[in-house]
Parts: C-alpha cells; structure tokens; sequence
C-alpha cells in the first residue's frame, strides 16, 4: 500500500484551511504515470505529488485529471516537505518545468515559477469580494479554469479570490497558486489574497515571464 501524506498548503496565520496535497515520498514505488494519475483521481486532491529524488528535489505534479509541468501549490508543498524530510531547505525545486528557486520568509514558504509553464487561468474582475462570496460555479460553463476575483483594497493591494478548475478534474480550487501567480504578473504588484473558503495566498511579479508565490504550510 502506497503511503500518502497529506499537508495544506496557505493556510491562514492559525493554521487552519489551506489546500489539501497529497505527497508520496517514494514515488520509485509507483513509477507507471497511468497507475500515479490513477492514485491522483483517486485521492481527490487538486493535486498530488510523487518525489522521483528527494535529495535533487525531483518531483512530478498531477491534478485529478492531468500531469502539470508547473504548479503554485504543489511547490510550495514540495519545499516544506522537503524541508522537514531533509532536515535543510532546498534552494531549488525540480518539477518537470525545470529549476524552480525556494525560500523561506519567516513562517511563509516561497517559489518563483515560469508563467509559460504555469495553467492557461482566465481571470475576470468582479465588482466586489461580495459578488465572489455569492459564486457558485464559473460565469459560463465553457469556463473551464477561470480565476473571479475582485479588489477588497487596492491601495493595500488584497484582493477576494476564487478559482474552478474542471479542466484539471477540479470543481473549485481552494487555493490556486499559479492564478495568484498570473494575477500578481498581471497586476504588476504584490497581493494579498483571500482565497476559497479561508486560505491565504501571498503572490507577486518576479523577474520577466516569472511570478513568485508563498504561504504558510501545515501537515494534516
């Protein structure tokens, strides 16, 4: 029987929500990518993920539904798993879309990803984070991966998220790192965010074509 952690990633600052990931250490014991999209669909979290080499940081990402080359929340799980496993933060991640950096901040773990290799999120403005609270689903139901958001104080720069992602086998996503990440680029300014249910995302612009995300990570 395969063995699965499971940590929440950007939890609020006591801990609590966060979005669910699975983690499988010893991703040599399932090395067929049908059996580990099998387990992902299985399990039910956005995503799950399988080291391939802790001591490289070598991991592969699936949702529900699919392989990603690149996602927030996986790895920024990643860097803290491999934080208590290894005993000493890893200064780069190595998910399928290459070299990814890693940092902590305080209580706050960070990584800074390609937007090329990032999800396609659309994202819409709504009028305000009231309007978000009262979604229940997409605007349309062609909107597949789509980011809703609106400004609850700009001058502050936090905003009221929330993302569904049925492409990726997702209904909603309780925290999407890589939408806070094309929403940081796009806005061109650090933001704080109010995601989901409770979950708190802090993302800004990196250098050109990249984005950096970071939050607070508990274990279940």
């Amino acid at each position: 029987m395969t063995d699965v952690q499971v940590v929440r990633v950007f939890a609020d600052p006591a801990g609590n929500f966060g979005n669910k990931l699975g983690v499988v250490l010893d991703g040599a014991s399932i090395p067929d990518p049908a059996e580990r999209q099998k387990l992902a669909a299985e399990l039910g979290y956005p995503e799950t993920i399988f080291f391939d080499d802790l001591e490289r940081a070598d991991f592969k990402i699936y949702t529900p539904a699919v392989e990603l080359p690149f996602a927030g929340h996986p790895s920024v799980g990643a860097a803290w798993v491999l934080t208590r496993e290894l005993g000493k933060a890893p200064a780069v991640l190595r998910p399928p879309a290459g070299e990814v950096p890693t940092w902590q901040d305080g209580d706050d773990v960070w990584v800074r990803g390609p937007l090329a290799s990032a999800p396609p999120w659309w994202h819409e403005r709504l009028d305000s984070p009231e309007a978000v609270d009262q979604l229940t689903g997409p605007l349309a139901p062609e909107q597949d991966a789509t980011q809703l958001w609106a400004w609850e104080d700009e001058q502050a720069g936090t905003v009221r998220v929330r993302v569904f992602g049925r492409r990726f086998g997702i209904p909603e996503d309780e925290a999407c790192g890589s939408a806070s990440m094309r929403l940081a680029a796009a806005l061109g300014r650090r933001l704080t965010i109010h995601h989901g249910n409770g979950s708190l995302v802090l993302a800004q612009p990196g250098p050109p074509s990249y984005a950096e995300v970071g939050g607070r990570v508990v274990k279940d």
